[in-house]
């Protein structure tokens, strides 16, 4: 379809509602968001390295005692923004407690956000999603990162209401701990 079609059939405001229709509707597996602030977002459907890395820390959580029900991959997350509620779609979250069952699942209970790096997704994986998860108050922010150690960077909110790094390490180095050393 060309980018023509596409804007002829695109409504002028984006809502939740609509880009889980799109996530339902894409026969190709891509990841639609938004921002608070409405901007769209196409991400493209996960490779194999990247469900690998997703399926070695969801086991290395529940193997640890986290409730299979409380580590969820790709569940939709509710952004609140000033003018309006975005949504995102982390690789992995961990929550207190099992979120309602909705497709955009309120923040409040969300303890850690996982986002592995995608080719073309760094900008959006280290600047923006840092800012929209941070000023949501979700804890915990990681980011994986496809170079050859596959580096986690662990993000905590600080006192300030933004991220600040804790730690770099590689994602086998991690694995060799316990989350309980990481997660609150």
């Amino acid at each position: 379809m060309s980018a023509e079609a596409v804007g002829m059939h695109m409504p002028a405001v984006v809502t939740l509602d609509d880009v889980a229709a799109m996530n339902a509707a894409d026969p190709n597996g891509h990841r639609y968001e938004t921002s608070p602030e409405g901007v769209l977002s196409v991400m493209p459907p996960p490779d194999s390295e990247h469900a690998t890395i997703a399926s070695r820390l969801f086991a290395w959580l529940i193997v640890a005692g986290w409730p299979a029900e409380q580590v969820l991959q790709a569940v939709g997350v509710r952004i609140p923004g000033p003018d309006g509620d975005g949504g995102r779609i982390p690789d992995l979250s961990v929550w207190r407690k099992p979120p309602s069952r909705s497709v955009w699942a309120a923040v409040s209970d969300v303890v850690l956000v996982v986002e592995i790096v995608s080719p073309g997704s760094e900008a959006m994986d280290s600047v923006t999603k840092v800012r929209e998860y941070a000023s949501a108050g979700i804890p915990q922010y990681w980011v994986v990162d496809r170079d050859g150690a596959q580096t986690v960077t662990l993000h905590r909110l600080s006192g300030d209401g933004t991220y600040e790094a804790r730690a770099r390490m590689p994602l086998a180095w991690l694995l060799q701990t316990v989350p309980a050393d990481h997660l609150d």
